[in-house]
């Protein structure tokens, strides 16, 4: 029976929130395909630990590659380690979720496996015994629905995306060591370095604040950050490109086309007018909510809701009454 294959990704030892995501749209998508949902997870020793929890999201087996040399992202190591599981098995189809490192990893192994691979996906379902993908196109003004005519069927997703379903189950997790020669490899980690003062990446974050050249300085985003800290835990910060390429955010918070693309259940653009290429990385947030003096401003065209008005008077009241709210005020 060829099985739905879901690459989860683990970071510091824990498995992601968008790995959670693909495990539960494959399990949505199993019955209808006669298949089961594999999940592989990639990683040093210790990260089986944290590996049975997508068996709750709907995993039924977990296979475990640890080694030394997997303790931090490597695309060759990983690569490889993918590569010769997809070989291994029998798939109808292998899930990636479209965080940095998933953007990183899944051509990757699309390349070596030979099979196309459809990227940032917010949609698929199951029509006579056949996957078929959406996915924007076009800076997110049209979505193309596709069907790749492949075995496996390789897609990355965009997180925030799919819902989660727990269903509560406990998946069969076998860990193995991998036969792996790093001193071959090209490309080694030597540090990491946290930014952002450790906070969610904005790519997968449930809440993302972002601010434009609105803002007029970088000394005004206290603004932002006291308005993310009174949302409180799974907000991040963002910025559009202009402000990134003033130097006054780092470009890690990039909202856009050129930057990274969002779909948080709630998107506050505060002081960003709206261009094309900012709208194209963020249009996809459930709720948008636009802050921005300019009644005229593109960005209320896609905004569910909308506050003309002076950001200075508007995002400090706003975060009083967020904490507010929070403290039962």
């Amino acid at each position: 029976m060829a099985n739905l294959l879901v690459v989860a990704e683990a970071r510091d030892g824990r498995v992601g929130g968008a790995s959670r995501e693909a495990v539960s749209l494959a399990a949505s998508l199993a019955g209808p395909l006669g298949a089961e949902v594999e999940a592989l997870v990639v990683g040093g020793p210790g990260v089986s630990a944290d590996a049975g929890s997508v068996g709750a999201a709907g995993a039924a087996t977990v296979r475990v590659a640890e080694h030394e040399a997997l303790a931090e992202y490597s695309p060759e190591g990983y690569t490889q380690v993918v590569v010769e599981h997809v070989r291994g098995g029998d798939y109808v189809a292998v899930l990636f979720s479209a965080t940095t490192q998933g953007k990183d990893l899944a051509p990757r192994v699309a390349a070596v496996l030979d099979v196309p691979l459809a990227t940032d996906v917010t949609g698929v379902e199951v029509e006579d015994g056949v996957l078929v993908i959406e996915r924007p196109i076009s800076a997110g003004k049209a979505f193309a629905r596709l069907a790749l005519d492949a075995t496996p069927v390789m897609a990355s997703l965009r997180p925030n995306v799919f819902p989660v379903t727990e269903v509560g189950g406990e998946a069969a997790i076998s860990a193995y060591t991998p036969d792996l020669d790093a001193s071959s490899w090209k490309v080694r980690v030597l540090e990491r370095k946290q930014t952002g003062g450790g906070s969610v990446d904005v790519a997968e974050a449930a809440i993302v604040v972002a601010g434009g050249r609105g803002m007029k300085d970088p000394s005004n985003w206290n603004l932002l950050e006291s308005l993310r800290d009174a949302i409180g835990a799974g907000a991040a910060l963002g910025a559009s490109r202009a402000v990134v390429d003033a130097g006054w955010r780092p470009h890690g918070e990039q909202v856009g086309q050129t930057g990274k693309t969002v779909a948080p259940t709630l998107y506050i653009a505060v002081g960003i007018s709206g261009a094309i290429q900012h709208l194209a990385g963020m249009r996809t947030a459930k709720t948008i909510v636009a802050i921005n003096k300019d009644a005229d401003a593109p960005i209320f065209n896609v905004a569910d809701y909308g506050i003309v008005g002076d950001l200075f008077e508007v995002v400090p009241r706003l975060s009083e009454e967020i904490a507010a709210l929070k403290a039962g005020g």
